[in-house]
């Protein structure tokens, strides 16, 4: 990969929005002490997603992932120990936002035997229990490839099952730790096999010297794997120590590439330069139910 810098584009500005909706969002999270991914990933959507939209994506078991990946800007190391409170908190949240979907994700919590897929099944049963009317989704890693631990979080019954795939075939060795592609083809198969009426959903993000064939592969990997739901973005990024960006790919090709997924068979796909796997995700989910129903 080339080390000249690529200018960032005028699309890719970003409208700062820093209301009241926002602040309070905000002081809310550290009162309740718990972690988004919309802070901890440094999310370009974050403004509009709390000041304009009012969703978050809760990221529990703690705030330091057992992984290392060049892509990502959550903090690494030796995680903390784990806060079986955190399920209960993550339900009082979403029910005093009024969220009618909400996304849960998690660090990779490789240190753990399970990977934390009994805290994350328990925080969707919290979550259900004191708000029956909201969607769940959850954004697990592939904790460890462990059929069981999948097990574990799909009997919790969550309403999507989003793992992401992050890049395409030959750029996953240098770009992801201890994940692999063929591994996060096999999770997303065993979810839909365990339940085929929970929607799957995979996220890539581009730019860091993919092709578009590749691209155009790594969709038909999804859906020979039965996934439901795609989003594409593009990648930034977060320090100048993390991997530099290749190529800023224009609005109009992230279309091209919508239009080409939505003809592989896909329930939804969102794709565009600021498109996060949790963006939108509230307007998703009746689509890739609406699609599995009529199967």
């Amino acid at each position: 990969m080339t080390n000249d810098y690529v200018r960032k584009p005028e699309w890719l500005k970003i409208k700062l929005n820093t209301n009241e909706e926002y602040t309070g969002l905000k002081k809310m999270m550290r009162e309740k002490k718990l972690h988004t991914v919309c802070e901890e990933a440094k999310c370009p959507n974050i403004h509009e997603c709390w000041a304009v939209r009012k969703t978050a994506t809760f990221m529990i078991l703690g705030s330091i992932c057992t992984r290392a990946c060049r892509f990502c800007a959550v903090q690494t190391g030796l995680p903390t120990e784990l806060d079986w409170d955190e399920p209960e908190r993550v339900a009082e949240s979403v029910e005093k936002m009024g969220l009618k979907h909400v996304v849960v994700t998690a660090v990779a919590r490789d240190d753990l035997k399970d990977g934390g897929a009994g805290v994350f099944a328990e925080t969707v049963r919290a979550v259900r229990r004191s708000n029956p009317f909201c969607s769940i989704e959850v954004l697990p890693s592939d904790m460890k490839g462990e059929y069981d631990n999948l097990k574990t979080l799909m009997d919790a019954r969550p309403d999507i099952l989003n793992h992401n795939i992050e890049t395409v075939k030959r750029l996953s060795p240098k770009i992801r730790a201890r994940a692999t592609y063929e591994r996060s083809l096999e999770f997303l198969r065993r979810a839909k096999q365990m339940n085929a009426a929970i929607p799957t959903k995979s996220s890539i993000m581009i730019g860091l010297g993919e092709t578009q064939e590749e691209i155009i592969e790594t969709m038909d990997d999804l859906r020979a794997n039965h996934v439901d739901i795609m989003t594409i973005g593009q990648y930034l990024q977060p320090t100048k120590h993390h991997l530099k960006v290749q190529k800023y790919w224009s609005p109009q090709e992230f279309e091209e590439l919508k239009m080409i997924a939505m003809s592989k068979g896909f329930s939804h796909c969102e794709a565009g330069p600021l498109v996060r796997s949790s963006y939108h995700a509230d307007e998703q989910v009746n689509a890739a139910k609406a699609n599995v129903s009529s199967m």
